[in-house]
C-alpha cells in the first residue's frame, strides 16, 4: 500500500510541474466564414510535438515550452495559419473557408470525433430537424433520415410503442430494439403497461425540443463499445447545453394543431349494403336449390325464403327503422374518429453561461389527441443541464429531467370493444336508439361507442432521468471522468370497465397495475489524446460501467361495484385477482478504445469492452466484443490534394463483434409460479431453465465511401455491411407432454446485408439558398439455420431459408368465371375450389427491399421551405381483418368494404372478389387475397416559415421571431387500401418473440394522423 501511495504522489509532483512550470494559452477557432465554432482544429507549437486539439466549442488549452515562438493551427479543408507568439494568454483565430461538415461533431460511445476522424457508419441527425414535430415520440421525427433506420409506428394511436430496426432485425426470439443513450445514460424502453394491451413507449417521455442531436451508431466499430448490447445498434440522445460567453437566451416556442385520418377504407353506405344482402340472398337460393339441400320446390320458393330470412336480421337491427327506404344511413367508419384531433405544445427554454458555469433550463407542456375517440397523451415536464469550470483542471455538470405523462388508451386492434371494429356494425343500425334516445345496444357487434362512454383506461407515468459528471484534467493530454445517472420510472396505470360495457359482465370490473422501474449506472473512463509530433494524433479512452435495474410491480383485479360513478377498486365488492413481482439484472464492463490518425490521412481504430450480464449463469455470464477499423483520406494524398472537383474522398472498413443479452431475466433458471387456489397453496412450473445459456453474437463487416465535390457542395457516403448473428437466444418448441412449451438457447443463425447511400447538396447558395438531402437503404434479411425450428406469430414465421416475418397462408388465384367461387393453388400449383385442398406457402414478406427518404430546404431572405418525403418499397401487408370485412358476406352481416363492389355477379365475370353469399360463403377464409403492396412515398413533413425583420422586433426588445404554418402526412401514394403505416401485434400480444417475427399486419388498425400546425418561436 506504501508503494502505492508513493508512485499516486510521484505522479502529482509530476503533474504539478507539468501544471506550473510552463506558460499557458487559451483561445477559440472559428470558421472565417460565418463564426462558428470549429472543433478537431490541430493546435501545435512550432518545432515541437507539443499539441493539443480544439474541443466541441473550438476551444483549446495548450501550455508552452520554453523557447515557443509560434503555434500552428491545421485542419481538413481548411488553410492553415501560424500565429507568433509574444506576450499573449488568449490567441483567437479564424480559418479559412473549407468544407464545414468534415469539421461536424459527431457524438460516439464515451466520447466525441469529428466526421473527418471518423472510420465507423454513424448517421447524425440534428435538433432543429424534429423540433417542433406534433407527435408524442421523437423516433417518428427522425423516420426517413437515417439511412438503414425503419421505423414502424404501427397505427395512428397516441402513446403507443414503436417498431426500431436499425440494419434489419438480428434476432428471432430476443429484442430487436436498439440501445438508448441519452447523455451517457442508458434508458429503460421496456414497455411497462399491463400485457393484456399493446405495448406502450417509454422513449415517448423526452422532450423533442430538449434534443441538441441524435447519432445513431450502425455498425460494429461504433456500436462495439457497448458491447453485449450494441448487435442492435445504438442511439445516442444529446441534449442541449449552454455555452461559454453566451448572454442568456430565452426561447418560447408555442404551436397548435388539427388532425385527421389519412386514409379511411369506405365501407358500404346502407343501400349498397341492403343491396348486396339482397343479392346474396338470390345467390344463395339459387345454390341451394340447385344442390337439392333444403327441397325448395322451385329456385323463385328458395330466393324468396333466403330473402325472408336475411331480412329478418335487417328489421331486427335496424330497431324499427324503414331500412327498405334506407331511413338510416350510419357511417360507423366516421363515429370511431374524433371531428378535429386537436394538439398544443408550450416550449420554454432558457440557456447561456460564463466561462465558469454554462446552464440549459426547459419546461414544456404538451397534449395530444389522436384521431381515433378516447385516445389522448398529455405530457409535462422540465430540465435542467448545468455545466461548471470549478478550476481550470475540474469541471462538473448535471442532466436532469423530470417528466409527468398521461394516456387515456383505447382497447387494442383484437377487442370488440375497441373503437376500431365500429366498421363492423350495419349502416341500416343507428346510432341512438329511437325509444331511449340512448346509444343503441342493439347492434351486431357490441357497440364500441358505449364502452367508449363507460370504460376508462388511464396510465400515468411519473420519470426522473439525471446524470451527474465531474472531469478532472490531469494533463492538456490526459482526463478522467466519472458519472453517475439514475432512470427512475413509476407507473401506475387503473382500468375501469362499466356495467353495461362489453366485457363488463353487468357487474362492472376494474384493474389497477402499478411498477416501479430503476435504473442506476455509472461511468468512470480515462481519456487521452496527446499530440504526437507534428503528423501524428492519438486518442484513447479506458474504463468501467456498471448498470443496475431493479423493477417491481403489483396487479389487482376486482369486480362487483355499486355504480359506474365509483371507478376506484375500493368500490368494487369482491377482489378477484392479485399478482406482484420483482426482477433485477446487472451489467458490469470494462472498455477500450484507442483511435491513431497519421498525417491526417491514415486512420485506425480499434476497441474492445468486456460484459458481465445476470441474465447468464455463473459460467457464462461474460462475453468479450472487440472490434477494429481504418480509413485513408485519398483526398489528402499528393494526387489529389489539389483537386477543384473532387475536394475529399476517405475510405473506410471495420469489423467486429457485438452481443444481444435482452431476453428478460432469469433464463437460465427453471422457474415457478405460486398457485394460490384457495387453502391449496403450491407451485406451477413455467419455464424450463438452461444454465448453458449465453451471450447471441452478431459480427458485422462494414465498408465505406465518403467524398465530397466542389468543396463540399455534393457529398455523402455509401455503405456496404453484412451482418451474421449467430448463437440466437432462441425459444425453442418442445413437446408439451414436457409441461413446457419451450426452452431458451442458443441455436441458430441469421443474416442481415445491404447497402446504404447518403447524399447532401447545395443547389444554390446566396441570398436564395437551396439544398438537398437524400438516403436510401437495402437489406436482406434471411434465417441461415435454426435446425428445423418453425417460430410462427399468427399468420407469419420464422424458417430456415426465409426472411424473419414471412407471410405464410394459402395462394388465393382468383374467382371461377362460371361459378364465382373463390380458386387456391393446391400442393402441385393448380387451381382448386377446396379451400382444404389448397397448401400454405411463403406468398409476401412484411420486410421492405429498400426504404429511404429526401429533403429539399429553400430560403430567401426571410422565408424558408422545407418539404421532407419519406418512402417504402417492396414489402407486402396483410389485411387481417379481410375475413370479416371484406368476405362477400362470407358468413356474417359484417358491413363490407367497396372492395366488394366489384363483386363476381353472373357467369362470365373476370375479377377478383368472389360472388355474394352468406350461407355458402367463398374465398372467406385466411389466404394471400389480403396481401396488398404495403410500397408508399409520403409527403411526411413540409413546413413555411416566416423570420420578422431585426428592424421591427427590437422595438419590442425581442431577438428574433419566427412563425410557421406545417403539414404533416399531407399526401401519401399507395396501392394499399388503407393507411400503409400500420403494425398490429398478434392476440395483442407484447412478447419480443412475435414482436421480431411479425410486421406489416393490419387489424382494424387506426391509420396515421394528417395535421396541419400553426406556431411561433420568440427569442428574447
Amino acid at each position: 500500500m506504501r508503494r502505492l501511495y508513493s508512485l499516486l504522489t510521484g505522479m502529482l509532483i509530476v503533474m504539478s510541474h507539468f501544471a506550473y512550470a510552463q506558460k499557458t494559452i487559451t483561445g477559440k477557432v472559428t470558421d472565417a466564414k460565418d463564426g462558428s465554432p470549429l472543433p478537431g482544429v490541430t493546435v501545435l507549437v512550432k518545432g515541437t510535438s507539443t499539441g493539443t486539439a480544439t474541443d466541441g466549442n473550438g476551444t483549446y488549452s495548450i501550455n508552452l515550452p520554453k523557447g515557443a515562438s509560434a503555434l500552428i493551427f491545421s485542419f481538413v479543408g481548411y488553410a492553415s495559419q501560424e500565429i507568433t507568439i509574444t506576450n499573449q494568454s488568449t490567441v483567437n483565430v479564424a480559418l479559412g473557408t473549407g468544407n464545414k461538415d468534415l469539421s461536424e461533431v459527431v457524438v460516439v460511445g464515451y466520447g466525441t470525433q469529428t466526421k473527418r476522424d471518423l472510420t465507423g457508419s454513424v448517421s447524425k441527425v440534428t435538433g432543429t430537424q424534429i423540433e417542433n414535430f406534433p407527435a408524442p415520440s421523437f423516433e417518428s421525427a427522425i423516420q426517413g433520415k437515417a439511412a438503414g433506420v425503419v421505423i414502424e409506428s404501427g397505427s395512428g394511436k397516441v402513446g403507443q410503442g414503436m417498431k426500431v430496426r436499425i440494419r434489419g432485425t438480428s434476432s428471432i426470439s430476443a429484442s430487436s430494439q436498439p440501445l438508448y443513450v441519452i447523455d451517457g445514460l442508458p434508458l429503460q424502453t421496456a414497455s411497462q403497461s399491463d400485457v393484456n394491451n399493446e405495448i406502450t413507449n417509454p422513449i415517448a417521455d423526452l422532450n423533442p425540443n430538449d434534443i441538441e442531436s441524435i447519432e445513431v451508431l450502425k455498425d460494429a466499430s461504433a456500436t462495439a463499445i457497448y458491447g453485449a448490447r450494441a448487435a442492435n445498434g445504438v442511439v445516442l440522445v444529446t441534449t442541449k447545453k449552454g455555452r461559454a460567453g453566451q448572454k442568456t437566451v430565452l426561447s418560447l416556442d408555442m404551436n397548435t394543431s388539427w388532425g385527421k385520418p389519412t386514409r379511411k377504407r369506405h365501407f358500404l353506405n346502407a343501400q349498397q349494403y341492403v343491396d348486396l344482402v339482397e343479392e346474396a340472398a338470390v345467390n344463395d337460393g339459387k345454390i341451394d336449390f340447385a344442390n337439392g339441400d333444403s327441397g325448395y320446390p322451385t329456385e323463385e320458393a328458395a330466393i324468396a325464403d333466403y330473402k325472408s330470412f336475411y331480412e329478418s336480421y335487417l328489421d331486427y337491427y335496424s330497431l324499427g327503422t324503414d331500412w327498405r327506404n334506407h331511413a338510416v344511413n350510419t357511417n360507423w367508419e366516421d363515429l370511431l374518429y374524433r371531428d378535429v384531433a386537436r394538439g398544443n405544445q408550450v416550449n420554454l427554454s432558457a440557456s447561456g453561461g460564463s466561462e465558469k458555469t454554462r446552464f440549459y433550463a426547459s419546461g414544456f407542456y404538451n397534449d395530444q389527441d389522436a384521431v381515433v375517440i378516447v385516445n389522448r397523451f398529455r405530457r409535462y415536464g422540465g430540465r435542467l443541464n448545468l455545466d461548471h469550470s470549478a478550476t481550470d483542471k475540474l469541471s462538473l455538470g448535471l442532466n436532469l429531467s423530470i417528466t409527468r405523462s398521461e394516456l387515456n388508451r383505447v382497447s387494442d386492434d383484437n377487442s370488440y370493444s375497441t373503437p376500431g371494429q365500429l366498421v363492423a356494425q350495419m349502416p341500416i343500425s343507428p346510432q341512438f336508439d329511437p325509444e331511449t334516445g340512448k346509444l343503441n345496444s342493439n347492434t351486431l357487434y357490441a357497440n364500441g361507442l358505449i364502452d367508449a362512454a363507460l370504460n376508462s383506461d388511464k396510465q400515468t407515468t411519473f420519470r426522473s432521468m439525471g446524470n451527474a459528471y465531474a472531469t478532472y484534467n490531469f494533463l492538456p493530454w490526459l482526463s478522467f471522468r466519472s458519472e453517475f445517472g439514475a432512470d427512475i420510472m413509476s407507473f401506475y396505470q387503473e382500468t375501469f370497465v362499466g356495467k353495461d360495457a362489453t366485457d363488463g359482465g353487468g357487474i362492472g370490473k376494474g384493474q389497477s397495475f402499478s411498477s416501479q422501474a430503476v435504473t442506476f449506472n455509472t461511468n468512470n473512463y480515462f481519456t487521452i489524446s496527446p499530440v504526437i509530433g507534428n503528423r501524428h494524433k492519438l486518442t484513447a479512452t479506458l474504463g468501467m460501467s456498471y448498470l443496475q435495474n431493479d423493477t417491481k410491480g403489483n396487479s389487482i383485479q376486482a369486480e362487483g361495484y355499486p355504480s359506474d360513478a365509483v371507478k376506484n377498486l375500493s368500490g368494487a365488492t369482491n377482489v378477484t385477482f392479485g399478482s406482484s413481482s420483482n426482477d433485477r439484472y446487472d451489467f458490469l464492463s470494462y472498455f477500450l478504445r484507442a483511435n491513431y490518425s497519421f498525417d491526417e490521412k491514415y486512420l485506425v481504430g480499434v476497441s474492445v469492452r468486456t460484459d458481465g450480464s445476470s441474465r447468464f449463469g455463473p459460467d457464462h455470464r461474460w462475453g468479450a466484443f472487440p472490434a477494429a477499423s481504418a480509413g485513408w483520406v485519398i483526398s489528402q494524398e499528393d494526387f489529389l490534394k489539389n483537386q477543384q472537383t473532387l475536394t475529399y474522398l476517405k475510405l473506410r472498413a471495420s469489423y467486429g463483434l457485438t452481443g444481444n443479452a435482452e431476453i428478460g431475466e432469469y433464463g437460465y433458471l427453471s422457474l415457478y409460479n405460486i398457485s394460490n387456489y384457495p387453502s391449496l397453496p403450491g407451485f406451477v412450473p413455467v419455464t424450463l431453465g438452461n444454465p448453458k445459456l449465453h451471450w447471441e453474437k452478431t459480427a458485422q463487416a462494414d465498408v465505406g465511401l465518403e467524398f465530397g465535390f466542389f468543396n463540399g457542395r455534393l457529398s455523402g457516403e455509401v455503405d456496404y455491411y453484412n451482418k451474421n448473428t449467430s448463437d440466437l437466444l432462441l425459444n425453442v418448441n418442445i413437446p408439451s407432454t414436457t409441461g413446457y412449451s419451450y426452452i431458451t438457447q442458443n441455436l441458430g443463425k441469421l443474416s442481415n446485408k445491404g447497402v446504404e447511400v447518403t447524399l447532401n447538396s447545395v443547389n444554390f447558395e446566396g441570398p436564395f439558398r437551396w439544398t438537398t438531402s437524400f438516403n436510401i437503404a437495402f437489406n436482406k434479411n434471411r434465417i441461415k439455420d435454426i435446425q428445423g425450428q418453425v417460430i410462427e406469430a399468427g399468420e407469419q414465421r420464422a424458417v430456415e431459408g426465409e426472411a424473419i416475418g414471412s407471410f405464410y397462408l394459402q395462394k388465393y388465384l382468383g374467382v371461377d368465371p362460371q361459378t364465382g367461387d373463390a380458386l387456391y393453388a393446391d400442393k402441385d400449383g393448380k387451381p382448386t375450389t377446396n379451400y382444404n385442398d389448397a397448401v400454405r406457402t411463403v406468398v409476401g414478406n412484411s420486410n421492405p427491399d429498400f426504404t429511404g427518404g429526401f429533403t429539399n430546404n429553400f430560403s430567401y431572405k426571410g422565408f424558408d421551405l422545407s418539404a421532407f418525403f419519406t418512402f417504402v418499397q417492396g414489402n407486402e401487408i396483410y389485411n387481417r381483418a379481410g375475413v370479416y370485412q371484406a368476405n362477400s358476406f362470407g358468413g356474417g352481416f359484417d358491413n363490407q368494404t367497396t372492395e366488394v363492389l366489384r363483386r363476381w355477379q353472373k357467369p362470365g365475370d373476370i375479377t377478383d372478389v368472389p360472388r355474394v353469399s352468406l350461407s355458402y360463403p367463398t374465398g372467406q377464409r385466411a389466404s394471400s387475397r389480403w396481401i396488398y403492396d404495403g410500397s408508399y412515398i409520403r409527403l411526411k413533413t413540409v413546413t413555411l416559415g416566416y423570420t420578422i425583420p431585426k428592424s421591427v422586433m427590437s422595438a419590442l426588445k425581442i431577438s428574433s421571431a419566427r412563425v410557421y404554418v406545417s403539414g404533416y402526412n399531407l399526401w401519401t401514394k399507395t396501392d394499399y387500401i388503407s393507411d400503409p403505416e400500420v403494425n398490429t401485434s398478434p392476440l395483442g400480444s407484447t412478447s419480443e418473440t412475435t414482436q421480431n417475427v411479425v410486421g406489416g399486419v393490419d387489424f382494424y388498425t387506426i391509420p396515421q394522423a394528417r395535421q396541419f400546425v400553426v406556431g411561433l418561436n420568440v427569442k428574447f
